[in-house]
């Protein structure tokens, strides 16, 4: 067949006899063309707004995107402030002496503890087992204990920021599978009671989120490092005891400290982060992005600064529940 717009073979051959044009039919054909290019005009027009209107759409889309993700990092850089801001006063410092021994003999093994609790509920504190029981998953202890040692308590006490004197705990619940534990607060201040507990996150993390963690790493050393400089000065050389943390404690110098990070995987229960710690920071609430608490700060890894490990608050709750019905 013969390509559009070319005459066949036939045409050629046979032209048709030559006509004049009948006004009426050139009058109708020059006014469809009329017709044909003020289509195609407002055509051109149309389709050059719509494509002007969709380009200032798309970019309108963009800005926002830029504003809530502008937004986003705002939040993100804020979070360990807010967190601070809100639940200080509800984050306290743990120190204990606990001994391990035999029955009538000197103590084998006696030694002080450090650790961060929060309230989760009405004189409740959440925060690990080797808290708890700081016996837990010690080498020593554990050997002893295999030979017939008594592990035991000597003083476990609760030091809030804002409080002159320090609260007794006693643990409720203790998990019979991993590092958490529920401590109950003997004789509850009414001061105490009137804090907000933290507020604990209903969905699951994902890898990449922001945390900050919250606690009291290096215990009394670390807070006595960032404490004024005349208190500094006449603190510095006391040993990590007692005494310390109640000058710390009469002087409103019990105060937590917050990191921050990035939640790295999310394993099971368990959470692996980046947001620094150290020893005293154990049982320090895992806040997001949005002020819940995600997990509880439980180890972390020498010589790799992405290993600091968390529990889930999944495997809280049910320890919660357990000692609000004691």
């Amino acid at each position: 067949m013969p390509e559009a717009g070319n005459p066949s073979e036939e045409q050629i051959t046979n032209p048709p006899e030559s006509r004049e044009p009948e006004p009426v039919c050139e009058s109708w054909r020059t006014f469809i063309q009329s017709l044909l290019v003020l289509f195609m005009v407002v055509a051109t027009a149309i389709a050059l707004r719509y494509s002007d209107a969709l380009s200032g759409s798309d970019l309108k889309a963009e800005l926002q995107q830029l504003r809530l993700q502008v937004q986003q990092l705002k939040q993100e850089q804020a979070m360990p402030a807010m967190v601070l801001a809100r639940y200080r006063n509800s984050i306290c410092y743990i120190y204990g002496v606990y001994q391990v021994g035999y029955p009538e003999q000197a103590p084998a093994l006696r030694a002080r503890l450090s650790g961060t609790g929060f309230l989760v509920a009405g004189g409740l504190l959440a925060t690990n087992r080797h808290v708890a029981q700081p016996w837990y998953g010690d080498n020593e202890a554990d050997a002893l204990i295999a030979n017939g040692a008594v592990p035991q308590l000597e003083k476990l006490e609760a030091f809030f920021p804002g409080m002159a004197t320090p609260v007794d705990v006693t643990p409720a619940v203790v998990a019979s599978q991993g590092d958490l534990a529920v401590l109950r607060i003997n004789k509850l201040p009414q001061r105490i009671a009137e804090l907000t507990p933290l507020s604990l996150a209903t969905k699951v993390p994902r890898p990449g989120e922001i945390v900050a963690v919250v606690g009291y790493p290096l215990g009394v050393t670390g807070m006595v490092a960032k404490s004024p400089n005349s208190v500094y000065q006449r603190l510095a050389y006391r040993r990590d005891d007692i005494n310390t943390a109640n000058e710390l404690a009469a002087l409103s110098l019990i105060r937590p400290s917050a990191t921050y990070g990035h939640l790295g995987d999310v394993v099971g229960d368990k959470l692996i982060y980046d947001a620094p710690t150290a020893h005293g920071g154990s049982g320090g609430p895992v806040f997001n992005a949005r002020g819940e608490v995600i997990g509880i700060n439980s180890a972390f890894l020498d010589g790799f600064s992405g290993g600091t490990l968390g529990i889930s608050v999944d495997a809280l709750r049910p320890l919660i529940t357990a000692a609000e019905k004691q």
